[in-house]
Order: structure tokens, then sequence, then C-alpha cells
């Protein structure tokens, strides 16, 4: 064995965060020494759309796999992690009018920002239930993930209902090999942080901590109450046992990854394969996770919240606390099918400041705030929402574990009485 392979052999036994970690320290060394190397970051755009190309498909051929083979029992669980996702967001709604209360920030809304915004909560719902029956191969291709739940789910349930064995088999055969290409392309994470790290450190400067420091230190103060303090909290009342092992796992394999990447949608495949590395049932997370993704807004609730918060303390506008909870969650609601807007969660804002009867344009200049704060807010509100996707999910499968083991004691003690 030369030399070559032999490193080649040692890199791919290496742990997979180890090596993102090291692509992310010569990421951040090279951006800092070379910055004109632009095409250094090709290789984190390259990553990046990977990962968004094969996500659809995966998702699609795996929840209708796991749909159709599935022998039951599946409800409870995802009435427990459903729970857990709304729960955990109406917490990080409480955390993010808080937080606005007691360190109110105002804003400099000096510049208009260029954009589509939805104008209203139904406008918003109007394009989640269209979004939902979008021709099956349209949301496949581009990435609409809830027409890709909403057929896939379908598909599953048809599947199970009429076909035979061998077709379920084939369907089954077919999700094994789109998550073994997901593997190989997830092996490339290491050049694709790197790239991503780069391109992050050579092009932002070090305003964003100066003129919006107050805004962010709030903004990530609030995801990080709601991510270290009360979603463990939930899942210690439901496991009852430490959750913080769990937590941190999810943070460094998931949480890690989403934070450069910046996208959910491309951070699925990821999160699939901590699921099976934590050995819960596919037939479970192979639907939870993508649900998730979709519906478990934390990071979208608390920066909807605390911006629309800040536009109203700049503008002088009394707020009080009930409205400013009641708003925050309709927005949150919102954001839950606003995943075809570009620009997610910020482009909400006009939509919610509308409810304090403030302008489309000046909504509009707190959008370009958010867009200048974004390489810190969004990649922190993907990270934590990502790999909460995955910590719930476990949360869900071992509390339903824990059940079954209690019902199991119990008529054991009643068969020896």
């Amino acid at each position: 064995m030369n030399k070559v392979e032999l490193l080649i052999k040692r890199w791919s036994q290496t742990s997979l965060v180890l090596r993102i970690l090291i692509g992310l320290v010569i990421g951040a060394v090279l951006g800092l020494i070379v910055p004109e190397w632009t095409g250094i970051s090709i290789l984190g755009q390259v990553f990046v759309s990977a990962l968004k190309a094969v996500a659809p498909v995966l998702v699609a051929v795996l929840v209708a796999a796991s749909l159709a083979k599935a022998n039951g029992g599946l409800g409870p669980r995802f009435r427990t992690v459903i729970s857990c996702y709304l729960l955990s967001t109406f917490i990080a709604v409480m955390c993010a009018v808080a937080g606005s209360f007691l360190f109110p920030v105002t804003l400099q809304l000096t510049d208009m920002a260029e954009g589509a915004a939805p104008g209203s909560l139904t406008d918003v719902f109007t394009n989640m239930l269209t979004n939902m029956v979008t021709n099956p191969l349209m949301s496949v291709s581009s990435a609409n993930y809830i027409g890709i739940l909403f057929w896939a789910i379908l598909v599953g349930i048809a599947l199970k209902i009429h076909a035979s064995k061998p077709t379920i088999d084939m369907v089954n055969d077919f999700a094994e090999v789109i998550s073994q290409t997901v593997k190989w392309v997830i092996q490339f994470a290491p050049f694709g942080i790197l790239g991503l790290v780069f391109s992050s450190v050579s092009e932002s400067g070090l305003e964003v901590f100066t003129t919006y420091g107050h805004l962010v230190l709030l903004l990530v103060g609030c995801m990080l109450a709601n991510t270290l303090v009360f979603n463990p909290l939930i899942s210690f009342l439901m496991m009852r046992k430490n959750p913080y092992p769990l937590l941190f796992k999810c943070l460094k394999e998931s949480g890690l990854n989403a934070f450069f990447t910046r996208s959910s949608a491309a951070n699925i495949p990821i999160n699939l394969n901590l699921c099976k590395e934590l050995g819960l049932d596919e037939d479970f997370y192979s639907v939870s996770i993508p649900l998730g993704a979709t519906i478990n807004m934390n990071g979208a609730a608390v920066t909807i919240t605390v911006m629309t918060l800040a536009v109203a303390h700049t503008m002088g506008i009394e707020v009080t606390f009930i409205s400013a909870l009641f708003l925050s969650i309709i927005a949150t609601l919102g954001a839950c099918g606003a995943s075809g807007v570009a620009g997610g969660s910020l482009l909400l804002i006009p939509m919610a400041c509308s409810f304090f009867g403030i302008g489309n344009d000046i909504a509009m200049e707190a959008v370009g705030v958010g867009f200048i704060i974004g390489v810190i807010q969004d990649s922190v509100e993907t990270a934590l929402n990502s790999s909460g996707d995955v910590f719930f999910t476990a949360t869900a499968e071992y509390y339903d574990r824990r059940k079954k083991h209690f019902k199991r004691e119990a008529s054991q003690a009643q068969s020896e009485q």
C-alpha cells in the first residue's frame, strides 16, 4: 500500500465530525490569509447543491417506503413528536417576547430591502395549500417539501393497501440505493464546509458584531435559551433521564453541519444518518425528520417575533405582552407553511408588522437588516432547528420505549399475582 492509499484509508477511518472540524479550521485560516482566492468557495456551493438535489428524492422515497412497510404502532410516536415540535416552538415564542420586553432593541431603518413578501396570513396559508397539491414531480424538482410529504404519504398508504410484497420490497430497495448515494455525498462534507467557511470569513466583516451586536445577541440568546434549557427540560420530563448527552450529540453531528450549510433541506440526509446511528426505528424517523424540517420552526419563531417587536420599539408603538404573544403565535404558524417563500422567516416580518399597522416599506427595511445579520442569525437558526428535529425524534421514541417497558412490567406483575 503506497502513501496515498494509506492517507486515504486513514482519512476515511477518521470521524466525520473531526474531518469537518479540520475543514472548518482550514477554511477559516484561508479566508483570513488569502480572501482573494474566491475559487475555494466553489467547494461549498457544490456540496450544498448536491445535498439539496438529492434530499427531495430521498425524502419522497423514504416516506413512501416507510409507510408502505410499516406494521402499525407509529401513531402514538407521531403524536408525541408533533407535540414536542409545537410545544418547543411555543416556548421559543415566549422566550422571544420576554427577551424583547426585557432587552428592547431599536433598529437603524435607513435602506429599503427589495423582495416580495406575503401580504397576510391568508396568503401564507393559501400558499401552503397550493404547494401541497402541486404536481408531485414538480414538488421534487423544486424541493417543495410540503408537496413532497403530501404525495409521499398518499403513495405510501396506497402501496400498503394495494401493492404486493415484491413491489414494496422493490420500493424499499430503491430507498436503500438513494440512501447509499447520500452517504457518499456526505463523505465530501469536510471539503464543502471548508468552502462555506472560507466564503463567510472572506466576505463578512466585523461590522455585524458592532452595528447590530445588540440585535444579534438577543436573537442568538433566545434561540440558545430554548435549545439548551427548555428543550432539554421537555425531553427530561418525557424520558426521565439526563437529556444533555443526546442534545450535545445532535448539536455536534447535525447542528454543526447545518450551521454552515444554512439549509434544513440540505441537512435532512445528515439527520437521517444520525437517527440510524442512534438506533432509532427507520419507519418512524424517515417521516418525522422531513416533517420536522417543515414544522419545527423554533428559530423562525424567535426571528419573526424579535424583529417585529424591534420595529415596533423603533417606531415608538406600545405593544402589550398578550398582543405580542398572540401575534408571534400566528406568525409562527404561518411560517410553518412558508418554505416556498424566498428568504424564509425574514420575509414573514412584513406580515407580522402589519398586525401593528406598520407599513410594508418600513417592514421591508427590517428585512434588509435581517439579511445583513443573516450570516449569524440564519446559521444559528438552521443549526438549532435541524438538530432539534433529531433531538425530539429520539425523545419521542425513547418515551415510547419507556411506556412499553412499564406496560410489560405491569403486565408481568399482574400475571404473577
